[in-house]
């Protein structure tokens, strides 16, 4: 079995709580999977300087309201816009059309290529759900899943703990990245996608796994005194969910977090779909997992290759970066709302999710000639 270790520190996109903050020269966050609040750097730099305790927690805020919208999009795009937000919704859905109504384009992309899937587990193959342990996966779904490995390398890429959506999927013969690909773990036996393979263990931040559950411990202590909060350690990172939480108590929470936080330079903040997750600061995330799989099943500077990544968050849009830079495969983004993106589809809602794989599984299954 293949063991490997990544240490390479890189904070960049994150927020600093050690008496500083990392900010680009056009916004405080990285483009991701909301939208995302754009700060001039000078302008910034002036605010922290007044109060910069103060500034971070407001700015940690305002980037946790602008990441939850409540506002759906409408499945028909084809008709007359009505409002502003009607002009919106059709000009991001001609940049991002369906998946499955560009469903031929994409299986026409694939003509003398292996399609590898890659799927995030929460909002996009189980829904969002108040609890996160009660997110759970329809058997529906998991049939959908088992249909696709059964015919391409299948790999779950989420930033949960790699045992817990294991047992959540219970499917094997996939690849599990948990920890946003900080743990990963293939098949332990050959299969008909990696007929070499012996076993694939890759775990980038072991010597911060201590350090993790240490946080971890205060985390959970701290929060009790926020009405809706969780905690939850996903072994090489910790979430914190705010999503039943009162969006008064929101600054609590994140004063909570950078307090704990400024004791451990090692570890740097990033958000999610209504989370805020604290991981170590090396130089991986759910990007470098996909060519990191990629190579170990051999597609390592191939061409014929198409990379298929669905997911619904802001971490998930490091992955679709990837795939838009080396113009390689395809990004597919679930969500009901307009969000900066780097995936070249959408689809809604984990229903959409499905019925797509259900569909790559029957166009699979077509003789040649029918496809």
């Amino acid at each position: 079995m293949t063991n490997h270790n990544a240490l390479l520190s890189d904070a960049k996109g994150s927020i600093g709580v050690a008496g500083r903050i990392s900010v680009s020269n056009q916004s405080l966050f990285s483009p991701g999977g909301g939208r995302y609040i754009s700060i001039p750097r000078k302008k910034l730099v002036q605010k922290l300087e007044a109060d910069p305790s103060q500034t971070r927690i407001n700015t940690w805020i305002e980037a946790m309201r602008a990441s939850s919208p409540t506002r759906s999009r409408p499945g028909n795009i084809s008709s007359l816009p009505e409002s502003s937000n009607d002009e919106e919704d059709s000009s991001w859905m001609a940049q991002h059309p369906s998946a499955l109504s560009m469903f031929q384009e994409i299986v026409e992309a694939s003509k003398g290529k292996q399609i590898v899937m890659f799927l995030d587990y929460d909002g996009t193959l189980s829904p969002i759900v108040e609890n996160p342990d009660h997110a759970y996966m329809t058997d529906e779904m998991r049939e959908a899943v088992k249909g696709v490995a059964r015919y391409f390398p299948t790999a779950i890429v989420t930033g949960r703990c790699r045992d817990k959506v294991r047992k959540f999927v219970k499917l094997p013969g996939l690849y599990y990245a948990g920890s946003h690909g900080m743990d990963i773990k293939g098949p332990s036996k050959k299969t008909k996608h990696n007929k070499n393979n012996k076993g694939i263990l890759f775990q980038a931040a072991n010597e911060f796994l201590p350090m993790i559950d240490q946080v971890t411990k205060c985390l959970v202590e701290k929060m009790r005194e926020v009405k809706g909060a969780t905690v939850e350690n996903n072994k090489f990172c910790v979430s914190v969910h705010y999503r039943c939480v009162d969006q008064n108590d929101w600054g609590v929470v994140v004063e909570h977090v950078t307090s704990i936080l400024s004791e451990y330079p090692e570890l740097r903040l990033t958000q999610g779909r209504k989370v805020i997750e604290i991981r170590p600061t090396i130089k991986w995330d759910k990007g470098k997992a996909l060519e990191f799989l990629l190579e170990s099943l051999g597609f390592a500077h191939c061409n014929n290759v198409l990379p298929i990544y669905i997911g619904d968050d802001r971490t998930d849009e490091d992955a679709f970066k990837v795939l838009r830079e080396k113009e390689q495969g395809f990004g597919i983004l679930v969500s009901k709302v307009p969000k900066e993106t780097n995936a070249t589809y959408s689809l809604q809602e984990p229903s959409e999710v499905e019925e797509f794989l259900r569909r790559l599984v029957e166009w699979k299954q077509m003789p040649l000639r029918g496809r």
